[in-house]
């Protein structure tokens, strides 16, 4: 997870090839969808953020696995020059993600009007 200079943040995880989490997905255009362990975004807390623990599943997690993984769907990065200074294997990918998506993960929506994902 890297945060960049345009208020964003690109995850780079897993390319998906299981056909179970492909059938789950509508990933429009554009988008792809990469799969990262949830320790991942513990990372945040070197920029800055309190906290790094996910405590609220929703978009752009899509998908939460068994294995302890989630699924995170956004728009494919595409900028050249930042790709250049990925090490970026065959397997993987990254989104960019805009910072307000990635808070909105961090805040506890548990009360009393919203539901915790399973």
């Amino acid at each position: 997870m890297y945060a960049t200079d345009q208020d964003s943040f690109v995850v780079q995880g897993w390319k998906i090839f299981a056909n179970d989490l492909l059938m789950q997905l509508d990933v429009p255009d554009g988008h792809v969808a990469v799969e990262v362990p949830t320790e991942l975004f513990e990372h945040l807390t070197k920029d800055g953020l309190p906290s790094g623990t996910i405590k609220n599943f929703s978009a752009p997690i899509m998908i939460r696995t068994k294995q302890g993984t989630c699924v995170v769907q956004g728009p494919k990065m595409r900028d050249p020059e930042a790709l250049s200074q990925m090490r970026l294997p065959d397997y993987e990918d990254c989104i960019e993600l805009p910072r307000t998506a990635i808070l909105n993960l961090l805040e506890d929506k548990s009360g009393p009007d919203h539901q915790r994902s399973a």
